[in-house]
């Protein structure tokens, strides 16, 4: 992918090939990546968007989401994973470039090397960070919440839980609470059909309490703020990066593939057949789509671009784009690549599960074509019923 800027390179070409080379032993055994996590560490990536001034790389997002496809490329899981920390960072750092400092305290915390880790996800509930089905109580000094989260990335290693809950009167907590706060358990539930390194394991709050320092935003019920549209804005053009990486690699995997596949119709590779071609191109003309959206976004975003009430359809829109996209050209990659796709020593099989994790992301296939459909009609997100 393009982009305006240039990040400086700080994982090394020998770091991906160690981390590609990890990565189907972590996805057998259901592993966290803790070798990976350990190096990309040391390496200083987990606070490249905090800015300069608080001890950060001072990284735009553009920079971010360039660095992180190319990690993607290597290990899909891992990337998922570091940017479900980097999305919480990159939502305080932009909200605080464009004018809102109030999660500043969260950019020193993980400069100094706080974790934070993403507890939207519940069961029933298709509209995270909007509603909730985790209840919140106000409290002398903070919340009580209480509440089942799924896909809880980082598990092993998060200090700071990124949550939200909702009052008796409607209103949303987005809390963060640290570690060492009792009254929660861990539920290793994450036994799935892929991004398995990631270890996005249950979490259960049982009247856990979140101080007021730990709380990052109350608002109403169905509404959205800067907070909300920054938590789209970097959440999902991470989230869509990650899966162009995967289908990056899977048009390589591709290529390889049918330059060496031989059969007794040819006198040449499989490359010469028609059909390989067809699916080539229509492979190559997806990335190019996919690549220049993703691009457009992030580079227009980090810009101050002006498109008002319609950012929230611009950004589900890119992210619905590049996974629904990946899916396609992983699909191809393995009809390029015949029946040894199918075996567990191939790339390309683990490839082909973990692209299709992207749909369960925010905004899920589902949600997505709502949310787009109701904006290019000027039909208002919070009206109800949604939907008859």
């Amino acid at each position: 992918m393009t982009s305006t800027m240039t990040a400086p390179v700080i994982i090394t070409d020998e770091m991906l090939r160690r981390f590609r080379e990890r990565a189907p032993g972590y996805d057998r055994e259901n592993a966290f990546f803790r070798e990976d996590w350990e190096e990309i560490k040391a390496t200083g990536f987990l606070g490249v968007l905090v800015p300069e001034d608080l001890g950060g790389g001072g990284w735009s997002l553009p920079q971010y989401v360039r660095e992180l496809q190319r990690i993607a490329e290597y290990a899909p899981a891992t990337a998922l994973a570091v940017n479900m920390h980097s999305y919480w960072v990159g939502i305080a750092a932009e909200m605080r470039r464009l004018g809102d400092p109030s999660l500043e305290w969260l950019l020193k915390e993980a400069a100094a090397g706080e974790v934070f880790a993403a507890g939207h996800a519940e069961s029933g509930n298709d509209l995270p960070g909007f509603l909730s089905t985790a209840k919140a109580e106000r409290v002398d000094g903070g919340y009580r919440i209480t509440g089942h989260k799924m896909f809880g990335s980082l598990t092993p290693v998060w200090t700071r839980f990124g949550c939200h809950a909702m009052t008796e009167d409607g209103q949303i907590i987005h809390a963060f609470m640290p570690r060492d706060t009792p009254n929660y358990t861990i539920k290793e539930t994450w036994d799935t059909l892929g991004m398995r390194a990631t270890r996005s394991d249950d979490t259960i709050l049982d009247g856990v309490f979140v101080p007021d320092r730990y709380i990052g935003r109350v608002l109403p019920a169905g509404t959205a703020d800067l907070f909300v549209l920054c938590l789209f804005a970097v959440a999902l053009s991470g989230i869509a990066s990650v899966y162009l990486g995967i289908a990056h690699r899977a048009m390589d995997i591709a290529r390889e593939s049918a330059r060496k596949r031989t059969s007794l119709a040819l006198t040449r590779s499989m490359a010469y057949n028609a059909e390989v071609q067809h699916n080539a191109a229509k492979m190559a003309m997806r990335l190019e789509a996919m690549d220049a959206q993703l691009d457009r976004l992030v580079n227009d975003w980090a810009s101050n671009a002006d498109y008002g009430d319609r950012w929230p359809l611009k950004i589900v829109a890119t992210k619905y784009n590049v996974v629904e996209g990946a899916a396609e050209v992983v699909n191809r990659a393995m009809s390029i690549s015949g029946g040894t796709g199918m075996f567990k020593a191939s790339e390309l099989e683990r490839l082909y599960r973990d692209v299709r994790c992207g749909g369960f992301h925010p905004a899920n296939t589902l949600l997505a074509p709502e949310i787009v459909g109701k904006i290019a009609l000027g039909i208002d997100l919070g009206e109800q019923p949604r939907w008859g």
